[in-house]
């Protein structure tokens, strides 16, 4: 390798570690070309790559990316992950290949400016990712917004029927008149304000008024036949 393609390849690595979110450093040795591909693989859902590195190189790098905490890991051989992504997912995708190829011995790394050890390391791997996190979040402040809605709507929906319940008893006003005004003022007035109403002329007379001209006495009526009597005889 010329100086041109050595100063090209730090230029590189340089850029990867200045737009970071966190860089794990870690010993490869023992995994095979194949296994390498198939983390890169799994680093990908994570927004991370895999790189094989020169320690040289990397010290020159990082000290120009202002990484000078990675400088003193760069001994044996070391493989870096640029994670811009999630770090837990690149976590978790690192430790998890480890376990099952028995490879990638963590070394440290830097997460947000701060150096991570080998046991910060695994205490990050074993939390939620990113995605379950938020899935998380949502679902917990989803859960009242949904009782609050249930509850303003049965509230809403009791008032609906109270009122229409109130309005068929005709307590609240309305363009029509209650069923049971209707039905008052539908009826006949009453008998007594009928007979009130017609005038005093039209009632009968008294029955006590003609009860002395229909019983006349014997002696009086006889009487009036002598006085007829002696008109005709003058």
């Amino acid at each position: 390798m010329d100086r041109e393609q050595k100063a090209a390849l730090i230029e590189e690595m340089t850029a990867s570690l200045s737009d970071a979110e966190a860089i794990f450093a870690v010993d490869y040795r023992g995994i095979s070309v194949p296994q390498a591909a198939e983390l890169r693989t799994r680093l990908a859902e994570a927004d991370a790559t895999f790189k094989i590195v020169k320690n040289r190189l990397a010290k020159l790098a990082a000290e120009n990316a202002g990484t000078d905490g990675l400088v003193e890991l760069f001994e044996g051989p070391t493989a870096l992950t640029f994670v811009k992504g999630d770090p837990v997912t690149a976590a978790k995708a690192i430790a998890t290949f480890g376990r099952e190829h028995d490879v990638l011995d963590f070394k440290g790394g830097l997460m947000e400016g701060d150096v991570l050890d080998p046991d910060q390391f695994k205490v990050i791997a074993r939390l939620p990712g990113l995605d379950v996190l938020r899935g998380q979040l949502v679902g917990v402040a989803a859960s009242p917004i949904t009782g609050l809605a249930r509850g303003l709507g049965a509230m809403l929906s009791g008032l609906a029927i109270g009122l229409g319940q109130v309005q068929e008893k005709g307590l609240v006003g309305g363009d029509e008149p209650a069923p049971e005004r209707e039905a008052e003022a539908d009826e006949p007035a009453e008998p007594e304000a009928e007979e009130a109403a017609k005038p005093e002329a039209e009632e009968p007379a008294e029955p006590e008024a003609d009860e002395p001209e229909a019983e006349a006495s014997e002696p009086e009526r006889a009487a009036e036949t002598e006085n007829e009597n002696e008109s005709k005889e003058e």
